[in-house]
């Protein structure tokens, strides 16, 4: 769907409420009333730009990325009060998405050929989402792990640290997240493959998405082994958190941006 671009600012600003509630305040009525609202608007915008199709451009896949993740997370609060205390670094993030998506919306998108029952990539689709909602959400609680280890080593709290879960939580949610990522990744590898097989008759083709997505799983699996097994924690194993995040920013819409903008 071909549109101007000051719709697609609209949308974007339509974000911001939330960011500027979560850091001020981070919690009561008026950050989960803007977050609601955020949510939805990052639901119906996405709906309105694939339309009955799908459009596989840099700025749709930002904004599908925004929706799932305001998505993901808001069903996650209903579930543990740990991960509400993000939200003061994860409604900054997904608003400068927005702003992002909306600047790009007017590179054209570059047509997919593949040959793919729409059942079957629909699925593949729905799991690569979740993959990157879910270790977008474990990002941002390694971010909270580093500025959280930093108040404390300085013994003075700063106005993020106070607005954060504690350093055990943030910690938690990490390790928890990165757990979930990891598994509907090797779903989604799985998937993808099937995907593959029945487009071009090979389960692998080796290009740069599937070189980003595999050292991503290496990663992300890596860390998760080595904190069962050694307790490896803290700023390190944020650090490893956020790499493997870049991994999958790259293979997805990294990917798009240089097929879509720099190439296209």
């Amino acid at each position: 769907m071909t549109m101007g671009l000051a719709p697609h600012l609209a949308a974007a600003a339509c974000l911001l409420p939330a960011a500027v509630v979560a850091v001020r305040d981070g919690r009561g009525v008026a950050l989960w009333a803007s977050f609601g609202f955020a949510g939805l608007v990052a639901a119906a915008w996405t709906t309105a730009q694939f339309g009955p199709s799908w459009s596989p451009g840099f700025g749709s896949a930002l904004w599908l990325t925004v929706a799932a993740t305001l998505a993901t997370y808001l069903a996650l609060c209903l579930v543990t009060t740990r991960i509400r205390r993000i939200a003061c670094l994860l409604a900054p993030y997904l608003a400068l998405l927005g702003l992002i998506a909306a600047v790009w919306s007017q590179a054209p998108a570059r047509a997919t050929t593949d040959n793919v029952p729409v059942a079957w990539f629909g699925v593949h689709t729905a799991l690569s989402v979740a993959t990157y909602a879910f270790v977008t959400l474990a990002a941002v609680a390694g971010v909270g792990v580093v500025l959280q280890e930093r108040a404390l080593k300085r013994r003075e709290p700063g106005r993020f640290a106070k607005l954060l879960p504690s350093l055990n939580d943030c910690e938690h949610l990490e390790y928890r997240l990165l757990g979930v990522g990891e598994a509907v990744l090797a779903a989604g590898i799985v998937t993808g493959m099937g995907a593959q097989y029945v487009s071009d008759g090979a389960p692998i083709v080796i290009n740069h998405k599937t070189i980003l997505t595999v050292a991503a799983f290496v990663v992300i699996g890596a860390l998760l082994l080595a904190r069962q097994r050694w307790g490896t924690r803290g700023r390190r194993a944020a650090r490893y958190v956020l790499v493997g995040y870049l991994l999958m920013t790259l293979a997805y819409p990294g990917v798009k941006f240089v097929t879509d903008i720099l190439i296209g």
